[in-house]
């Protein structure tokens, strides 16, 4: 027996080293799934939660495919009293580290969520398609919706409008107090910038809901968005984030090194897109840039026939609000002299400004569908929509209430 043992302990000769032995391991639930730094210069490609890691933590895959942006749980960066989990910082790690990288991150519902949301996009598509050979609001293909304000007799929306706005809404503000604590500051410091909850009595939100239908039949054959050419310059979200919910793929958005990918390509109707926007880029002095976007190419081509539908919600701050970045100085972070403390109704004027510039010296602008109708319906005034607003082909929008005004005057 002695004399066996060594015999049978001596193991074979190693293989020599295949390709597949060198690559990295893959990850497992007890490694760190989510660096902010790759070593090598790969895509991340969302997957979905439960086929990527068995724990159910967020997790971000190296891929190929064309979908280069983390995908977090909500509930995974909602804030919480205690002290914060593990999930909960690999998952704001991920979000945070989306879109520094490509100006844009995928959050992912619950299930009851995720349900509501599929049921208003099929609610809204029908409702738009209903509505095609009509005159009045909803014919144009999109429809505003705002907390609080009165509706008018003759005034009927997709169903399920409110609700959507309270689900979104929480949501964006879910993502604010993320993207505020991986910038080591408190859950709420952006709170004071935002309407209260609920809204006091005959208050009206400053955030907007729009429910969209683009088919070529509403573009009267024309390819671009609003009649004009299509173009590579693409829009800036101007408010704090949007998030975005459609049936089908058609935006785009320009990651920090200029670079367009299909943002929304493979999400699934209950999946939110998030971009950031320039008032959440004055707020934190430059550390989360304003982002990009642009419709799609094949949506401009008109190969999507069959219609998208979208619901995107804006988290806008109020108007008589503060944009200060005190509290991004306090924590440490560097403050360029440039940004200086500014009212929101100034700072979106001098925006509105900016853009008609831009605007009448080019009119090869590409909007994209979920939010050309938010941003054409974009007043000057105190940084407020235009209600039941009318885009033309130029591009300019006017609305009932404006011109209400002016008669009075």
């Amino acid at each position: 027996m002695m004399m066996q043992q060594p015999q049978q302990a001596t193991p074979p000769n190693p293989p020599p080293p295949s390709d597949s032995s060198l690559r990295s391991p893959t990850p497992t639930p007890t490694q760190s799934p989510l660096p902010l730094r790759p070593r090598q210069p790969l895509e991340h490609v969302a997957v979905p939660i439960s086929a990527a890691h068995p724990s159910g933590e967020p997790l971000v895959t190296m891929g190929t495919a064309a979908l280069p942006l983390a995908r977090v749980r909500l509930s995974d960066i909602s804030p919480y009293d205690g002290a914060p989990s593990a999930s909960y910082v690999r998952a704001v790690e991920a979000f945070s580290g989306s879109l520094m990288r490509h100006n844009a991150a995928v959050i992912e519902f619950g299930n009851e969520d995720a349900a509501l949301m599929r049921c208003a996009l099929e609610a809204a598509r029908l409702y738009f398609r209903s509505r095609v050979n009509t005159v009045g609001k909803g014919s144009r293909g999109f429809y505003m919706y705002r907390a609080g304000r009165s509706l008018e007799d003759w005034d009927t929306s997709p169903p399920c409008m409110a609700d959507i706005f309270r689900c979104m809404g929480k949501a964006a503000r879910v993502a604010l107090c993320a993207i505020a604590r991986h910038l080591r500051l408190q859950s709420d410091v952006f709170n004071h910038l935002l309407d209260d909850t609920p809204l006091p009595a005959n208050e009206v939100s400053s955030s907007v809901l729009v429910a969209s239908y683009s088919h070529m039949s509403l573009q009267n054959g024309k390819g671009a968005i609003g009649g004009g050419k299509p173009g590579t310059a693409g829009e800036v979200e101007k408010g704090l984030l949007t998030l975005i919910s459609s049936d089908g793929p058609g935006l785009q958005v320009c990651d920090p090194n200029g670079r367009w990918y299909q943002a929304d390509a493979g999400l699934a109707p209950g999946d939110m897109l998030l971009i950031t926007g320039k008032a959440l880029s004055h707020a934190t002095a430059g550390l989360r840039p304003a982002a990009t976007y642009r419709a799609a190419p094949e949506y401009l081509s008109g190969i999507n026939n069959g219609g998208r539908t979208s619901l995107a919600f804006r988290l806008m701050p109020q108007g008589n609000a503060i944009l200060d970045c005190s509290p991004v100085a306090a924590a440490g972070h560097v403050i360029p002299q440039s940004y200086v403390p500014i009212s929101v109704s100034q700072f979106m004027d001098e925006l509105s400004a900016e853009e008609d510039v831009v605007c009448n010296r080019s009119d090869n602008t590409c909007v994209s569908p979920d939010l050309m109708h938010i941003t054409q319906c974009f007043s000057g005034e105190n940084g407020a929509f235009l209600e039941d607003a009318v885009v033309v082909s130029c591009g300019h929008s006017f609305g009932g209430l404006m011109l209400k005004r002016v008669l009075d005057m």
